[in-house]
């Protein structure tokens, strides 16, 4: 594509965002038809599952819906605004915690025996007590955030919801309490 039609292609994207945000479904069709190929391959190279790749393929553009005041296109491009969308909800999605199915497990997969080895399960336990340590020298409430973002897998917007907090604050705050973490377990 040369730079006269990308250059076409964003002003067109841009007035159809417009019209998304003034709640027009039609432009939401047309905007969908023009951009959904791109960002659909976007998401699937990140969850790397067809059918979830759909679902949240559905999921961003829900939000695209639901955001399209937010978008300025003085700040950059349509396909850029909802191709940052598309990736952070396929990276949520990979970072919830989701049992695999026998069929997600690829052939050649051997699974650990059943021997114990007392060595290794001494020193996981030894880790597992230096982080415990190490978390109850964090403030209360960044220690419950931290656990219900890696231990359950709750996004920076649903622990923003139940805390109160605005999302920057809580990226914010799992940021400095994992550098604190690493910090005690280093030492």
């Amino acid at each position: 594509m040369d730079a006269s039609a990308k250059s076409a292609l964003k002003e067109d994207l841009a007035a159809l965002m417009t019209r998304v945000a003034a709640r027009d479904p039609s432009a939401f069709a047309q905007l969908y038809r023009l951009t959904h190929a791109k960002l659909f391959g976007v998401v699937l190279r990140i969850v790397a599952r067809r059918d979830l790749a759909g679902e949240v393929l559905q999921e961003a553009f829900v939000r695209v819906w639901e955001k399209a005041n937010d978008f300025d296109p003085v700040k950059g491009s349509p396909l850029a605004w909802m191709t940052a969308i598309a990736r952070n909800r396929a990276l949520d999605e990979v970072r919830r915690a989701r049992p695999l199915a026998m069929a997600d497990i690829g052939e050649g997969f051997d699974p650990p025996g059943e021997e114990i080895d007392p060595l290794a399960s001494r020193e996981r336990s030894e880790q597992l007590e230096a982080l415990m340590k190490c978390l109850a020298q964090l403030d209360a409430e960044k220690r419950k955030i931290v656990l219900l973002a890696y231990y359950r897998g709750a996004s920076r917007e649903t622990l923003a919801k139940q805390f109160n907090r605005p999302v920057p604050t809580i990226k914010t705050w799992l940021r400095r309490s994992l550098s604190e973490l690493r910090d005690c377990l280093s030492s």
